[in-house]
């Protein structure tokens, strides 16, 4: 159902409930009008497609690995006016933990979010004082875990008060008549994260933009807390800083297994950069989309912005950065299959290149994207193929020419952090390694070395015992 010919004021009658429900629910006028936007596109019928024949691909990039160091005051002058926002909302569902996927252990004792806080109070030391300001976007699922983590390990942080932007929620919306959804028997399914493009409506909304901006912060380095490789540099801080840019994104080459995830582009119409995303490429483009050297460049999700620009966008905008949405189809109580369809509307925030006039980006090494989505990814940055550096970041070691290992791990035993710790007790050496397969039940021992190509195959019930020393090529069990 959509009303192609849709008035003000047919938007404002439909939208009505949904301003009531989220009124009563304390949210701010900054995050309504932002969802406002989205079910606006939706009720209008926008697909959000991006065909072809619309863009073109972007072209050579400045290269971060060019830039020259700042000199030592000119960092400390500009760290003054920097705050470093991580985006700490997700639970992480997919690996079975019930908690901030940030509070999992990626070296020692140490967890993601301990990393960050080590690497915000090495700048700190550095600048001898309280900046760069730090901030953690968190959402109602991570917000006591988080801040009771660093409460006990960093109280030197300070409180919530000082450090916390709280997510907004936005309400799931009835696939058959695109009214509030309302599930009595657990209404908290009645509402849906609205994904981290809801940050700009969160700093609007929140007062922390016109306090960041009031105590002289004006330039924002955002990325995602589980990508430990995203720290705050200063060379590419003064590069954005000189640049006059509004915005700019960090991204790196694409390579054979980036081929489905979302491209930088250059849309036609305006000369503007977009993020074209799988879901926004029409089916028959689809070979297009994943041309790799075509389309080169993804988004790391590392982003710089210039507040001010933000807050005059925000001006310009009726209060909002009308970014292009996100529709995704689901049920409202995501345990049963059989209760009413509904449509999730979110935002990304890379997608707002396109709506700063003059946003540009800049090509960032391998080492500045190191993403942990999957139990894969975890035991990949827990082993030696990444080297934490003294600076606390965690980067792909140099030996691998920026290619890490690729690891498929058995998704019936390792898909969830508990499986993956039962079959993997100990880390193994990943620094040689190509590549692992895993299949059927295996228990790592101390001091295992993977080199090359290892395709384990376990037919059998019982955990193959891998005992220390160097695993290659195939090795298979029963069957």
């Amino acid at each position: 159902m959509s009303h192609s010919n849709l008035t003000p004021e047919s938007l404002e009658a439909a939208f009505a409930p949904f301003r009531e429900k989220m009124q009563a629910e304390g949210l701010s006028e900054s995050a309504i009008r932002a969802f406002r936007g989205s079910y606006a596109a939706l009720l209008a019928g926008e697909t959000g497609m991006i065909p072809e024949t619309t863009i073109k691909p972007a072209q050579e990039l400045p290269r971060a690995d060019d830039l020259k160091a700042p000199s030592a005051e000119r960092a400390a002058e500009l760290l003054k006016q920097t705050v470093l926002i991580k985006l700490n909302g997700g639970l992480g569902t997919g690996m079975g933990l019930e908690k901030a996927k940030s509070l999992l252990p990626v070296r020692g004792e140490d967890t993601f979010l301990d990393l960050i806080a080590r690497q915000i109070l090495l700048l700190r030391s550095k600048t001898g004082g309280e900046v760069p300001m730090f901030m953690l976007m968190n959402s109602f699922s991570t917000s006591a875990d988080t801040a009771a983590h660093l409460a006990k390990r960093f109280p030197q942080l300070g409180g919530t008060e000082t450090w916390e932007l709280m997510q907004n929620k936005v309400p799931k919306v009835l696939a058959s008549s695109l009214e509030p959804a309302t599930w009595p028997a657990s209404p908290d399914a009645e509402w849906c994260p609205p994904g981290h493009g809801d940050i700009y409506a969160c700093l609007a909304g929140s007062g922390w933009l016109e306090r960041l901006l009031s105590s002289g912060v004006r330039y924002a380095f955002v990325s995602n807390s589980d990508n430990l490789g995203a720290t705050l540099d200063p060379a590419i801080l003064a590069w954005f800083a000189d640049s006059g840019m509004p915005f700019a994104m960090e991204v790196t080459r694409r390579t054979e297994s980036d081929k489905k995830g979302g491209h930088l582009a250059v849309r036609l119409s305006d000369g503007r950069y977009l993020l074209r995303e799988s879901a926004q490429c029409p089916k028959s483009d689809e070979h297009l989309f994943q041309n790799i050297d075509e389309h080169r460049y993804f988004n790391t999700n590392n982003l710089w912005i210039d507040l001010q620009a933000l807050k005059a966008a925000l001006e310009a905008n009726d209060g909002l950065i009308p970014l292009p949405p996100i529709m995704n189809k689901k049920t409202v109580d995501p345990r049963d299959g059989s209760s009413p369809a509904v449509v999730q509307l979110e935002t990304a925030m890379g997608a707002a290149i396109e709506c700063f006039e003059g946003a540009g980006a800049i090509e960032v090494s391998r080492v500045r994207f190191a993403p942990v989505k999957t139990t894969s990814d975890l035991l990949a940055v827990r082993s030696d193929a990444y080297e934490l550096t003294e600076d606390f970041c965690l980067r792909l070691h140099p030996s691998r020419n920026g290619q890490p290992p690729h690891l498929h791990l058995d998704q019936k035993l390792c898909k969830l952090v508990d499986g993956l710790e039962q079959n993997f007790p100990n880390t193994p050496s990943l620094l040689h390694c190509r590549s692992l397969l895993v299949h059927g039940p295996v228990e790592c021992g101390a001091d295992v070395v993977f080199k090359g190509d290892v395709v384990i195959h376990n037919h059998t019930q019982a955990a193959v015992k891998l005992h220390a020393g160097v695993h290659e090529g195939p090795i298979s069990v029963g069957g």
